[in-house]
C-alpha cells in the first residue's frame, strides 16, 4: 500500500494514481487538513515499541502497518472546523493535530519520497542549494543575501542594471491585505530599488548577477531518471526574466539532450540534498555555460508532462512501487530473522 499525502484537487496525484493502479500496486491519498475534525486516528506503541493502529478518513479505514512507502507530495495543513472554539483553543488545536500527523509520517518508518518534511523543509533553503550546488561542480550566479543597504549599495555600484533581485523564502507566493495570493518572482534591479533602499532593513532579500540566458531548462530528477525540458523564455518579453510568466501559447516548451555529465550531476545533487526527487532550474547561456538556479524538492511537473510527452507520472509511479516493494522484502527479512 502507498499512501499519497495530498489534497483531492492535486492533478499530479491523480496522474500519478492511474499510473499506480495500472501496475497494479494499491494506493490511498489522505489530506491532511481533514485532521482532526474528518478523520480519526489511532496510534498505538507497545513496550517494544513498535507500531500499530488506523487512519479512518472518507469511508477508508487504514491500517497503519499496510503502508509500505509514503509519498509526501504536497500534504494539507490540518484545519479545526469546530466553530464552538475560540480563535486560541482552534490554533491549539491546530497545531498539536499537525505536531501528531508529523510524529506519525516518521514513526511509520517507511520509504517517503522524496523525503521525510524534515529533510524537504531543509532542502528548500536556497542559499544552502547554491553553495551545494557549487561544490558539486555547478556555476551559480555571484549572491548576495541580506537586509543590509550598505553592502547591497557596494555589491550593485558598479552596475545596478546587472543585477536581479528575489524572495529568500522557498515559495513566491504571498498574502496580500485582503488575504489574496500574489507572487513575487524574479525581477530586474529597478531605479526605485535604489531610492528606497532603507525598506530593505525590514525584510532580507537575495541579490544575483544577472545570467544571459539563450534557454532555461527544468530538469526534473526522479530517483535516477533525468527529464529535462528547454523553455524558450526569450522569445517574449513577457518571461524574459522569470519563465514563470510564461504563456504556453507564445512560450515554447521541448524536450532537451541534456548532456551526460549534467544530468548525472544532477541526479547526484538532488541525492546530496537527501532528496529521490527534485525539479531543478538551469540556464544556458549563449557560450553554453551550464548556470544552476534552484531545485525545488516537490516542484510541478504535469505541465512539462503534458507539452512535451515526457512519461514523468509513469517515472513517479514506478520509483513509489520500488521503494515500497523493496520495503515490504526488507520488513519480510526482518521478520525471519526474529522468527
Amino acid at each position: 500500500m502507498i499512501l499519497i499525502l495530498s489534497g483531492a484537487a492535486d492533478i499530479h496525484a491523480d496522474a500519478v494514481e492511474a499510473e499506480l493502479c495500472a501496475l497494479g500496486v494499491e494506493c490511498v491519498r489522505f489530506d491532511g487538513s481533514l485532521f482532526p475534525d474528518q478523520a480519526v486516528l489511532s496510534i498505538s506503541l507497545d513496550d517494544s515499541g513498535a507500531l500499530g493502529g488506523t487512519l479512518v478518513f472518507d469511508q477508508v479505514e487504514l491500517s497503519l502497518d499496510a503502508v509500505q512507502a509514503i509519498w509526501v507530495r504536497r500534504p494539507g495543513t490540518p484545519i479545526c472546523r469546530n466553530n464552538g472554539l475560540g480563535n486560541a483553543a482552534r490554533a491549539t488545536a491546530e497545531a498539536d493535530a499537525a505536531a501528531t500527523l508529523s510524529d506519525l509520517w516518521t514513526l511509520m518508518d517507511v520509504p517517503c519520497i522524496p523525503a521525510t518534511a524534515h529533510v524537504i523543509a531543509q532542502a528548500t533553503h536556497k542559499a544552502t542549494q547554491l553553495r551545494r550546488a557549487a561544490q558539486m561542480g555547478f556555476t551559480i550566479p555571484p549572491t548576495f543575501i541580506g537586509n543590509d543597504p550598505d553592502t547591497f549599495l557596494e555589491a550593485v555600484k558598479t552596475d545596478p542594471s546587472a543585477f536581479i533581485t528575489k524572495r529568500c523564502a522557498p515559495s513566491q507566493r504571498l498574502l496580500d491585505e485582503q488575504g489574496g495570493i500574489v507572487s513575487r518572482l524574479t525581477e530586474p534591479l529597478r531605479p526605485k530599488d535604489l531610492v528606497h533602499v532603507d525598506a530593505w532593513r525590514h525584510s532580507p532579500m537575495t541579490v544575483q548577477s544577472t545570467v544571459p540566458k539563450d534557454v532555461e531548462l527544468r530538469v526534473t530528477v526522479v530517483g535516477d531518471e533525468v527529464f529535462a525540458a528547454a523553455i524558450l523564455s526569450q522569445s517574449t518579453n513577457h518571461s524574459r526574466h522569470d519563465w514563470r510568466r510564461l504563456d504556453l501559447q507564445h512560450t515554447s516548451i521541448e524536450a532537451y539532450a541534456l548532456p551526460p555529465e549534467i544530468a548525472a550531476r544532477c541526479v547526484a545533487l538532488v541525492n546530496s540534498l537527501g532528496l529521490s526527487y527534485g525539479a531543478i532550474d538551469l540556464i544556458v547561456t549563449p557560450d553554453s555555460q551550464t548556470v544552476f538556479l534552484e531545485v525545488n524538492p516537490n516542484g510541478q511537473y504535469l505541465w512539462i508532462e503534458e507539452t512535451t510527452g515526457m512519461p514523468i507520472s509513469g517515472a513517479m509511479a514506478r520509483l513509489l512501487s520500488d521503494r515500497a516493494t523493496s520495503n515490504q522484502r526488507l520488513r519480510a527479512c526482518a521478520s525471519q530473522r526474529i522468527a
